[in-house]
């Protein structure tokens, strides 16, 4: 069984890593000489070529990235690693919560460390190269020292239990885990309005005048009750545009990047609002939710069917079983799967999004406008046009945007 476990494991990485370097190469080969005809009003030929040479510098730094990670993970699991640090948590406390929190812990913190220097090229040298960095070294530092504390305080409130109730109820413990999940995975949501996101970003009221009006229009005439339209200091940190929706029910609130007001017109503006309503008139946020949880209630059962299986613990040289150490072994081996359903639920994900431009076209009765909105998003982020269909079908959330437009065109 040991052996199978480890083909298992290994076959997952290397598949996963071959196809995402084949998915990732046939992208970048997939740019076309000549800008689209859609986009001729937005882009002349210099900034074409300036999102070709965007996405080829960022394609050659995560294939050196994924490279390395591969390597990395190859190393820790032939050479033992994660045997010798369940030794060592184990001479610190007996305590199986304690242990596992511990086990996770210095996972992070090593992970992290590892992550740094990619981090920092990515953002200081990448970004800035294409003018879109804002962050300073001391912002970054601040993020840095948050994400850490936001860390330690929620995943300790999702770790904590779970090691509890596998570790008391035994066979029990997965289904009684998995509606601790369910509980956090809708709690979260609001958390994330009131605390998480205030802690990275200031969140002003958006100011009376043209663009509030026309959006509480627009809100009250599809009977939409937003409760809070924010604009958010996105460009502390980059001259990346976008806006979100996120909270459910009395904490729903739109977010606009200021960087979407310095570039686009009222019009445009509310073309984004209504696709973000559209997201949860379609029920796009209740679905997601839903699917989450159900994928960890799977997840959490199948775990507790292999977790007392030692020849999966023996594949990474560790001698003693425990539900720390098996759920990083389980996620690895669960790989394959997880892979599959990405590939399903981000088609899902796609077909949302047109659904949600199909709903902003409908109420807001203004193609122009949405359309503008698509293409001028897209040049602003130097967006891929033409990305290759394999790495839409593996990887895409959003659809590529020619086809947005082609959907939402009048027949």
């Amino acid at each position: 069984m040991e052996q199978i476990y480890y083909f298992i494991i290994i076959s997952a990485l290397m598949g996963e890593y071959l196809l995402s370097t084949v998915s990732a190469v046939l992208n970048m080969n997939s740019i076309t000489e000549d800008v689209p005809e859609q986009f001729r009003d937005v882009y002349d030929s210099e900034e074409y070529a300036r999102s070709q040479a965007y996405l080829r510098t960022k394609t050659r730094f995560s294939l050196f990235s994924g490279t390395f990670s591969l390597l990395l993970i190859l190393v820790v699991i032939h050479t033992g690693l994660f045997g010798v640090l369940d030794g060592f948590v184990r001479a610190q406390t007996t305590h199986p919560i304690l242990a596992g929190l511990f086990f996770f812990g210095i996972i992070f913190i090593i992970n992290d460390l590892i992550n740094i220097p990619f981090s920092l090229y990515s953002i200081f040298v990448i970004e800035e190269k294409f003018d879109f960095n804002r962050t300073t070294p001391k912002t970054y530092i601040i993020d840095k020292l948050k994400g850490y504390l936001l860390t330690v305080v929620l995943g300790s409130a999702v770790v904590a239990p779970i090691l509890y109730f596998f570790s008391a109820f035994g066979a029990s413990g997965w289904w009684i885990a998995w509606i601790a999940v369910a509980f956090f995975t809708v709690a979260v949501q609001p958390l994330f309005v009131h605390v998480i996101a205030p802690m990275f970003n200031k969140f002003s009221p958006l100011e009376a005048g043209e663009l509030r009006s026309a959006i509480e229009a627009y809100a009250s005439e599809v009977n939409f009750p937003i409760v809070r339209i924010d604009v958010m200091d996105g460009s502390r940190r980059s001259a990346h545009s976008n806006a979100y929706f996120s909270g459910l029910g009395k904490s729903k609130r739109v977010a606009l990047f200021d960087t979407l007001l310095e570039k686009h017109t009222t019009e445009e503006i509310v073309s984004v609002v209504a696709h973000e309503v559209g997201h949860f008139k379609k029920k796009h946020i209740i679905m997601g939710t839903t699917l989450g949880v159900l994928q960890a209630g799977v997840m959490l059962f199948i775990f507790n069917l292999i977790m007392s299986d030692s020849a999966l613990f023996a594949v990474f040289g560790v001698s003693q079983i425990s539900v720390h150490a098996g759920m990083i072994f389980f996620a690895m081996l669960f790989a394959p799967v997880n892979l599959l359903t990405s590939i399903f639920t981000t088609a899902l994900s796609r077909r949302n999004e047109f659904q949600a431009d199909g709903y902003a076209l409908e109420t807001t009765r203004n193609y122009e406008a949405l359309v503008s909105m698509l293409k001028g998003l897209a040049a602003s982020n130097l967006s891929h046009l033409t990305p290759h269909p394999f790495t839409v079908f593996l990887s895409y959330s959003h659809p590529p945007v020619l086809q947005r437009i082609a959907a939402v065109s009048p027949e």
